[in-house]
């Protein structure tokens, strides 16, 4: 079983994510990505799957054209845990 963040630590996880936002209503992070062409943004979501699956901790997310919109959350920890928080910063150094 996961553990469900504490606010506190969830607070200082976000301050360290640049565009990540946090869904209260879900107790999830969420964050949008637009892209020059549907190509690059297929790409990214290609790239964010492996590390998803590698993970075992899959995102909830929509592709629209050349906008990729990413849901983290923990269903184990019926909320935001320390798997969604190193999920975010993998797909962040995709972008580095």
């Amino acid at each position: 079983m996961v553990a469900r963040l504490t606010d506190g630590l969830r607070e200082e996880s976000l301050a360290a994510l640049p565009g990540w936002t946090w869904d209260a209503e879900r107790d999830a992070i969420t964050r949008k990505f637009e892209f020059r062409d549907f190509n690059q943004a297929f790409g990214f979501m290609t790239r964010v799957a492996l590390i998803a699956e590698k993970a075992d901790h899959h995102p909830e997310w929509s592709n629209v054209w050349n906008k990729v919109e990413i849901l983290l959350t923990t269903h184990d920890a019926d909320g935001l845990s320390t798997r969604d928080i190193q999920m975010a910063q993998q797909i962040d150094a995709l972008l580095a």
